[in-house]
């Protein structure tokens, strides 16, 4: 009886046979960082206040060795190890989070750029030089012995420093460093831009994709695709030819992984076509959401937890982790155990990725390529016939997810309908205008602080009352692309409610935030699964490129504008009289 109940031990110390996350690999081989016991019993033992915490944690010698002391306490105690005996154990064998990181100042951060003699108000222009300081508080540079003993870490190693979002996110992730360039490019910090993208393209060639993150619980995973808008973007500001013939391949290679792993037939009208959604079929709760990922399955019936778990990545990889987007169609769709998330196809991932062909066409064209040129351009306008055919709604006049089971689109208001605009992924010119309907009908433009992430309010982070500076940028940017005189008249409007709130709240508190409340004036954002971080990456981003495209015009004092339907005519008579 003895030897049977060690052999049993054995299987749970491997990880090796028991719990529901054992029927899906895990995301990564790691024994400490990405399944098995230990990481079970610390994480369900609750040391830290985030699970996050104890995943972020170097190890202090080998982990085989620590694994083997590991397996000694945990036959002391016949698996149930108390909870202090299990601090002791971590204090003993890990090291305190953020050791392989070092402060790294961009080399090229300089004092006084351009962009600001462009801000006229002069409480903003003083505000958006204290915003292009932060970035020597958000650059990171990680130490050799990453290199040399990979490991003893979850962080995977970069060859080049990056900037971080901030707060708990003291790496880098996919999708936020897209608007944490775009403000880098504004700042005139090129080189830090190259090598956060030289880090993307590594990763890449190592994994065949890029991570949500930059850690190896995040394998498995990536984050919606702007990789090949990155580099669209670092080579329009720097020429820099060579840079994009020597990557290309990369480029091709990194969107090779949405065709392969995450593509999906949709029938419409008669005709299939292909497009993509998020989709993670790696087992186990997510390493750093452990806890509440494991107590979350615990309230469905055993057989229909590895879907759920599998259904949490998903989430996490479309970025909006987690949103009533992701609930719809499913049996309580105020509950994050309905989560459903591969079984709906997105607007915006779709929108990224017809943006991205038609990138990858330019790129092959300007690089001598015709044949690779006009795959691409292929490839594209059969994604603008099957976003016109599958997601477009003509009653609504705008873009929605599509739900595969109940084959019907979720016509719920969200900013991400608005990708195709903000893409450029869209043939007729009167799509414009019947967004702009669109969103006066929902009745967004009557938010005087932002434009909230949807209409439901659930208690995720994606949901109302929050507002995301990304989202603000893809509604704005695509509404200000058009040729529409009133079109770029809301848009600025929209522009002068964000950079109100954010100007206002850092006012106050002296910090940029992830997302903010836009439900009572504009607070710092809450929800979801921690605490609203500080920082904040893509927020001061996407605040840099609203102060450039409309410093003239912006004001900090002006009273945020509450823009009802019927004032939009008066608003744009205004803006065409003379100053």
């Amino acid at each position: 009886m003895q030897g049977r109940t060690w052999g049993l031990h054995l299987l749970l110390l491997l990880g090796l046979g028991l719990g529901s996350q054992e029927a899906l690999p895990p995301a990564c081989e790691s024994q400490i960082y990405c399944h098995g016991e230990l990481l079970r019993q610390v994480q369900m033992a609750k040391l830290y206040q985030d699970d996050k915490q104890f995943v972020d944690m170097p190890l202090s010698s080998a982990p085989d060795q620590v694994l083997r002391h590991f397996h000694e306490l945990a036959q002391a105690y016949n698996l149930s190890i108390p909870r202090q005996e299990l601090q002791v154990f971590v204090q003993e064998h890990f090291r305190a989070v953020g050791q392989e990181l070092q402060p790294w100042t961009p080399e090229d951060w300089r004092d006084s750029p351009q962009f600001l003699q462009k801000i006229l108000d002069p409480k903003l222009r003083a505000w958006a030089g204290q915003l292009h300081q932060l970035w020597k508080k958000l650059g990171k540079k990680v130490k050799p012995e990453v290199l040399s003993h990979p490991k003893q870490f979850s962080l995977i190693y970069s060859r080049h420093p990056f900037i971080v979002p901030g707060g708990r996110f003291v790496e880098f992730y996919y999708w936020d460093s897209y608007w944490v360039m775009e403000g880098l490019l504004l700042s005139e910090m090129p080189e830090t831009v190259k090598g956060m993208l030289q880090n993307f393209l590594d990763l890449v060639q190592t994994y065949g994709y890029v991570p949500n993150g930059a850690r190896v619980y995040y394998l498995q995973r990536s984050q919606p695709p702007l990789l090949t808008l990155m580099m669209d973007r670092y080579v329009a500001h720097t020429n820099d030819t060579t840079f994009l013939r020597d990557h290309i391949e990369t480029l091709a290679l990194e969107l090779d992984f949405w065709t392969k792993n995450r593509s999906i037939s949709v029938s419409s009208r008669g005709k299939s076509y292909s497009l993509n959604h998020y989709e993670v079929p790696y087992g186990g709760p997510r390493p750093e959401s452990y806890s509440k990922d494991e107590e979350l399955a615990a309230t469905l019936p055993e057989g229909n937890r590895d879907a759920l778990l599998a259904e949490l990545k998903a989430g996490a990889e479309s970025g909006w982790d987690f949103s009533s987007r992701w609930l719809v169609g499913g049996p309580n769709p105020s509950s994050l155990s309905s989560i459903r998330t591969s079984k709906l196809v997105p607007v915006d991932l779709n929108a990224f990725l017809c943006q991205a062909e038609g990138l990858m066409s330019n790129f092959y064209s300007r690089l001598g390529n015709d044949s690779e040129a006009a795959k691409y351009r292929n490839l594209r306008s059969e994604r603008m016939a099957a976003l016109k055919d599958v997601l477009w709604d003509e009653d609504k006049g705008a873009w929605f997810d599509y739900d595969l089971e109940n084959e019907r689109k979720n016509l719920q208001f969200y900013p991400s309908n608005f990708a195709p605009l903000w893409a450029g992924c869209f043939s007729d010119p009167d799509d414009v205008d019947k967004a702009l309907k669109y969103l006066e009908d929902s009745r967004i433009l009557t938010y005087q602080y932002g434009i909230p992430t949807s209409l439901q309010e659930t208690g995720q982070q994606w949901d109302f009352p929050n507002a995301w500076a990304p989202l603000q940028d893809l509604v704005i940017r695509g509404l200000a692309k058009s040729p529409s005189a009133k079109a770029q008249e809301v848009a600025f409007q929209l522009a002068q409610n964000w950079i109100q709130t954010n100007f206002d709240v850092y006012s106050k508190k002296s910090a940029m935030y992830e997302k903010y409340d836009i439900s009572n004036g504009g607070q710092p954002g809450g929800g979801g699964e921690y605490e609203v971080q500080e920082g904040f990456g893509w927020t001061n981003g996407v605040a840099l490129m609203l102060l450039d495209r409309y410093g003239d015009r912006l004001s900090s004092g002006a009273q945020t504008t509450f823009l009802a339907p019927h004032c939009l005519a008066a608003a744009l008579l205004l803006s065409l009289l003379p100053q």
